[in-house]
């Protein structure tokens, strides 16, 4: 498992929103040229107010018990009395303390890949909000119920791009928005033919790390396809 953990904060001049961008890499190999997250500048800026840098303490304690330490126990200590979690792609998680839970012990913790790469993208803190983009990488050698419910491993490689909505409520983690392009995933797991389909494989996730990438292929694609 490797999580490629932020290391610089900064405000964006809209707002009072925090944008991070990861300057490091580790426990990672050496990033592939113009294709990490971590490669992109860094904007400087004011720091994160207490309230802020408290709730950025407790979402980075969260993941790590539920990728590193895989405690169940330490997860759910960072959540409030009544806590909901949805994916939304596929509307797996649960709502309040025991359906959360038994999510987390039966179909997300034990269901992680040992290959797992987390590539932060940005991250921005409002007053009790955190939302981070962010690439998660693995091969599909075991069941993921909460990514691909049914779907038996396929043995392939995917990168898929995640937007996390973070809610927070005195001090604690009180729900998690979960967003992602499942046919970019189910493109790249060989279940669906992006061929015919408006729909991308691998270029989602890492057309959103390198901007440089084309745009528009999929338009040009299905054109020629339709005509």
């Amino acid at each position: 498992m490797i999580i490629n953990k932020p290391s610089i904060l900064s405000f964006s001049r809209a707002g009072v929103l925090a944008l991070f961008l990861s300057s490091c890499q580790q426990q990672s190999p050496p990033p592939q040229k113009n294709s990490e997250a971590s490669n992109a500048s860094i904007q400087e800026g004011p720091s994160l107010t207490p309230a802020q840098q408290t709730m950025v303490e407790m979402w980075d304690k969260h993941t790590a018990s539920e990728f590193e330490s895989k405690s169940l126990e330490a997860t759910m200590a960072t959540m409030t009395a009544s806590p909901y979690v949805n994916h939304i792609p596929v509307m797996t998680g649960g709502r309040g303390r025991e359906e959360v839970k038994h999510f987390y012990s039966t179909y997300f913790i034990p269901a992680q890949p040992n290959d797992v790469e987390i590539v932060p993208v940005s991250r921005t803190v409002g007053h009790d909000r955190i939302v981070d983009e962010l690439i998660y990488k693995f091969t599909h050698t075991i069941d993921m119920p909460w990514l691909l419910p049914g779907i038996p491993p396929t043995g392939k490689r995917a990168e898929l791009a995640i937007v996390v909505v973070v809610q927070f409520q005195d001090g604690k983690i009180a729900h998690e928005h979960i967003y992602w392009d499942q046919a970019s995933l189910l493109v790249q797991l060989g279940l669906i033919d992006g061929t015919t389909l408006p729909a991308a494989g691998v270029e989602v996730a890492r057309k959103l790390q390198d901007p440089n990438l084309p745009s528009n292929e999929l338009i040009k694609r299905m054109g020629n396809i339709n005509k």
